[in-house]
């Protein structure tokens, strides 16, 4: 089969690598508008659940993921003078070096990764060959992010609709590097602004900053450019960034002020043209799984066609089990962007409370969460929680074929 990707993101990248294993005798091509190395963006986060199925997918490319990958445990939450924790870990590592894994693992399975072409059309875009057009491709894979030109050639066949949220963020990066996942939330004169923050590297964090569009006017920020609005933030933010800058250029570009937009379609397939990731849906970044979800888009659309020699048939398949299981997801995501965007409700209740409400921001919780919760702010009972999650990264480590360190208590022991 004659497969083009279209978009050289995780999604597309990672769905080459996982159809080429299923089956080598496919021609896969993956078409990137931008250079080698360019991605506009900091860090991701991930979890165990993306880990274990990469190391089932591909062992080669998973297992240099988590070398280049950072832990954070606990989430820290600054509100006014207190401090407040939530419990559980993650992993974080930069988009650069995703795609940079991804991209040498693509090319070593004999897979084509052309870059520097913008395609804005299926049929004989600009500069293709002449005997090997889009239009003679057995099936065409949107994977060109949430501005997906190819879901915009055929937006009514998938159903597409958008909904735009009120509140305005900027995605920035600091060489301030954050252990935990960190929650800042500052009041000034004319609101509050926030930011969201995890380790991307040893060198540097992701810092996204979030405030109400009330917030946002009030300081002039819809009215500075880029560098004016990062110097700003960073007065804003000094106590909690210790004299690092902020940093607004990912690759040469500078950063904008956005407004996060929900993406839904109806269905994820047209034809011979199927969506993955952000252009067949995207989920609010405050749960921050875009990339996960991508990338098991790519493999569920992968091992579809593995198992269906019929395309249609496979990309029916995919289209209605991505959709059902992305759906409590998608509710999940649309809950959290709403308590952030109806933040004021919240924002004068102390901090171990406020936190709780941020913790519970996609759902009704039982009542001894609560209690589980107050626990968890006594420093004792978070160091238990930390072993406790070492032996559980060392158990799921050792079961997935991942190199590791012994758990905590047998490092204590032999120490």
């Amino acid at each position: 089969m004659r497969i083009v990707c279209i978009g050289g993101g995780p999604a597309g990248l990672y769905f080459a690598i996982s159809m080429k294993r299923r089956d080598a005798g496919h021609e896969i091509t993956v078409i990137e508008r931008d250079p080698p190395g360019a991605t506009y963006g900091w860090g991701v986060v991930y979890w165990d659940n993306l880990l274990d199925m990469m190391f089932t997918n591909d062992l080669e490319s998973a297992k240099q993921v988590r070398a280049k990958s950072r832990l954070w445990q606990e989430q820290e939450i600054r509100h006014g003078q207190r401090t407040a924790y939530l419990a559980g870990y993650g992993y974080s590592t930069e988009r650069a070096t995703l795609l940079g894994i991804l991209a040498r693992r693509a090319n070593a399975l004999g897979i084509k990764v052309i870059h520097n072409r913008a395609v804005n059309s299926l049929v004989d875009p600009a500069g293709w060959a002449a005997d090997r057009t889009l239009a003679d491709a057995d099936l065409v894979i949107g994977a060109d992010g949430a501005s997906s030109v190819v879901r915009g050639l055929y937006e009514n066949s998938f159903g597409t609709r958008k909904e735009t949220g009120d509140n305005r963020y900027i995605w920035l990066g600091t060489p301030k590097v954050f252990n935990r996942f960190t929650f800042a939330f500052e009041r000034t004169a004319l609101g509050w602004l926030w930011f969201h923050a995890y380790p991307s590297s040893a060198r540097n964090s992701t810092c996204i900053v979030e405030c109400t569009a009330q917030t946002w006017r009030a300081h002039g920020l819809d009215r500075r450019d880029s560098e004016d609005s990062v110097r700003e933030l960073e007065k804003i933010f000094a106590s909690h960034l210790d004299g690092a800058p902020l940093l607004d250029k990912s690759r040469g570009q500078a950063a904008r002020w956005l407004r996060f937009t929900e993406i839904s379609n109806e269905a994820w397939y047209h034809n011979n043209v199927a969506l993955v990731g952000d252009a067949a849906h995207t989920t609010h970044f405050t749960i921050g799984s875009g990339t996960r979800l991508a990338m098991i888009d790519a493999v569920a659309l992968a091992q579809s066609i593995y198992e269906n020699p019929n395309p249609t048939d496979a990309l029916r398949t995919y289209d209605a089990r991505r959709r059902a299981a992305l759906r409590n997801t998608q509710a999940s995501a649309r809950a959290s962007q709403a308590w952030f965007e109806n933040i004021d409700h919240y924002l004068e209740q102390d901090a171990v409370d406020f936190a709780y409400s941020m913790s519970s921001r996609q759902g009704e919780q039982p009542p001894w969460r609560y209690q589980k919760h107050l626990a968890h702010q006594i420093t004792l009972a978070r160091l238990t929680r930390r072993c406790y999650h070492s032996a559980q990264r060392w158990y799921g480590a050792r079961r997935r074929g991942e190199v590791s360190t012994p758990p905590l208590s047998r490092r204590i022991r032999s120490g």
